[in-house]
């Protein structure tokens, strides 16, 4: 699973990386898809189809299995255009400006290819020269076009009245997808553990290790902490199924649904998995032989090939080198920053002069996602505004076009989305009848209506850049930048945005103040914070010890950056510096903080 870049760029929303591969996988980096919102996915092959000269059969959603077909479907087109893309560009002349010569150009300076191609290029011997070159074209290779199912998005399909078999529900549907695909990648999974889901991976050949121990699919588990990981992947290697891949990201400190991790901070996360991930490997290694023993399957005496990568508010060059020097991470991801690369990803040109434009006052981590989950948001993002006009229409909620995000029956037979006009009119009608003071009227109706579309509106960047729908009046896109998207404020080209990774250039603005340690500090004691305020009246025994929990995480995490971040920091003194002026500011926050609060951690020993 050795990939040509040490970094990848993750999915992001429902449309901004809903291409990404056709754009940048022939130039050896891999992406993900998402693939939630199958409406989006017929549409965007239909339009490539087109762009290609191909042939297209539509699937419409009268048709049997139509969610998973559709991902099929636009899963095998997308790997076909990448062999097409990926083909020209092996092939072209080693010249300046051509394909091969971006290619090879945007490899890291550290890397045996690059240095290779180094070496070509002072080679005055012709043969010598084609000798190296034929070399070079034969250890080329494209980004994997990887595939993400967030697990809590597991919608309950009906056919009318009647609700269908588990298997076609939207999660379950999306996995089958991608394994009846031919792709040769990876499947993201994110948001925790579902049983129903993990359990369905097992009927399908394609996740196993062959007798040679390789694994055409591969499993990628998304997470924020050690112990979650430990789990998931003996939940995985029961089944005799190995987990390739684990995707270390700041709860936080990212892009998109952001989930709080009881105070974990990403440093003493990424030091855990450093010091424990040998004896993960070995427990995982040992549960898998004995499954693959009782399935009557090969075992293997040596563990299959296991990364640990981290993503999660990365800004520069130097914390990219950090997470690989320090952490011993095999890759890193690298999401909000490519939302100001058109070359990369699907962002319209009015989203992304936003996006530009954007300081940390436009930013915001909101209460709009369905699902509970903070999510980060941008203050005037042209789905955030129609939410607000609607509202002072008197007539809140979304029309619910695609409905992906319908859990709640607290009104209907069926379950309804809750940012639906259809639930938050019954809801804000059933307020009205409980004679409520009218400050606590106010609170709940703003509790109701802050919730927004977030699965159709996610996918309105890619209908506006691609031009999919004849009619594009009522297309109000949602972004979901995380907060380091401040700290850029241009748009620029696939070539700068490496260059910015690898150290070759510098993209962040005059005032950015990056360090992602100290954003993922700040950004958990305010979630922090909040928590306390919110249950500061009357706070049960259970409130009470996870809020002890989360203070002792805290408090642990902010000893560990005093202990060992200046010791992983020589080379950087400015760095170093800045961060200690941070953390000492942050520790007497904190002090102040739970000194004015005292009380409410002592009750639990009452």
């Amino acid at each position: 699973m050795h990939d040509i870049h040490t970094f990848h760029i993750p999915v992001m929303g429902t449309s901004f990386t809903i291409d990404t591969p056709i754009k940048v996988a022939q130039y050896g980096i891999s992406s993900v898809i998402s693939l939630v919102d199958d409406t989006l996915i017929e549409q965007m092959r239909e339009f490539y189809c087109e762009q290609m000269d191909l042939a297209y059969e539509p699937i419409r959603k009268t048709d049997e299995d139509h969610r998973a077909r559709r991902i099929t479907a636009y899963l095998n087109l997308v790997d076909d255009i990448v062999a097409m893309k990926f083909a020209a560009v092996k092939n072209s002349e080693f010249e300046p400006g051509s394909e091969i010569t971006k290619y090879f150009e945007l490899l890291d300076d550290a890397s045996p290819l690059k240095k290779a191609y180094l070496k070509m290029l002072t080679q005055t011997d012709p043969e010598e020269k084609a000798r190296i070159q034929k070399d070079l074209r034969s250890w080329m290779r494209p980004g994997r076009i990887d595939v993400n199912i967030m697990t809590k998005l597991d919608r309950v399909n009906y056919q009318g009245q009647k609700e269908l078999p588990p298997e076609y529900s939207d999660a379950l549907s999306a996995l089958r997808g991608f394994a009846k695909s031919k792709l040769e990648s990876a499947i993201v999974f994110s948001a925790g553990l579902n049983r129903q889901l993990y359990s369905y991976v097992e009927k399908f050949e394609d996740f196993y290790a062959n007798a040679k121990g390789f694994i055409k699919k591969k499993i990628i588990l998304k997470v924020s902490d050690y112990r979650s990981s430990l789990i998931q992947g003996k939940f995985f290697a029961k089944k005799g199924l190995w987990v390739s891949e684990y995707r270390v990201e700041s709860g936080l400190n990212c892009g998109g649904h952001a989930f709080p991790s009881k105070g974990f901070l990403i440093g003493p996360i990424l030091d855990e998995f450093k010091r424990k991930r040998d004896e993960l490997i070995a427990v995982i290694h040992k549960t898998y032989n004995k499954a693959l023993s009782e399935k009557d399957r090969k075992v293997f005496e040596e563990p299959p090939t296991t990364r640990f990568t981290a993503q999660g508010g990365i800004g520069s060059a130097y914390e990219n080198k950090l997470l690989f020097d320090a952490y011993k991470v095999n890759a890193t991801g690298w999401g909000t920053a490519f939302l100001l690369v058109p070359e990369a990803v699907s962002v319209d040109e009015v989203t992304l002069q936003k996006l530009c434009a954007a300081g940390p006052e436009d930013l915001f981590l909101s209460d709009v996602s369905p699902i509970g989950a903070p999510f980060n948001n941008l203050k005037n993002a042209a789905s955030e505004l129609k939410k607000k006009e609607r509202i002072a229409e008197g007539k809140p909620g979304s029309p619910c076009p695609k409905g992906h995000l319908t859990f709640n029956t607290e009104f209907t037979e069926l379950p309804i989305c809750v940012a639906s006009q259809q639930y938050q009119s019954r809801k804000i009608a059933h307020l009205k009848t409980l004679d409520l003071p009218a400050e606590e009227f106010e609170k709940a109706y703003k509790k109701v209506t802050e919730k927004a579309c977030i699965c159709h509106d996610l996918g309105g960047c890619a209908v506006l850049t691609h031009k999919i729908l004849p009619d594009t009046s009522n297309v109000y896109p949602a972004i979901c930048p995380g907060p380091s998207i401040a700290e850029f404020s241009s748009v620029v080209s696939l070539s700068d945005m490496v260059d910015h990774i690898y150290g070759r250039a510098n993209l962040l603005n005059k005032t950015a103040n990056h360090n992602m340690f100290i954003k993922d500090l700040q950004m958990t004691i305010d979630h922090f914070i909040r928590e306390v305020l919110q249950c500061s009246c009357k706070p049960s025994v259970k409130q009470i010890a996870a809020l002890n929990e989360i203070k002792k995480n805290i408090l642990d995490g902010i000893e560990y950056y005093h202990q060992f971040i200046p010791k992983l920091l020589q080379d950087s003194h400015d760095y170093k510096e800045k961060m200690l002026v941070e953390l000492q500011k942050i520790s007497e926050k904190v002090d102040t903080f739970m000194a004015r609060h005292a009380h409410i951690f002592e009750i639990s020993a009452t």
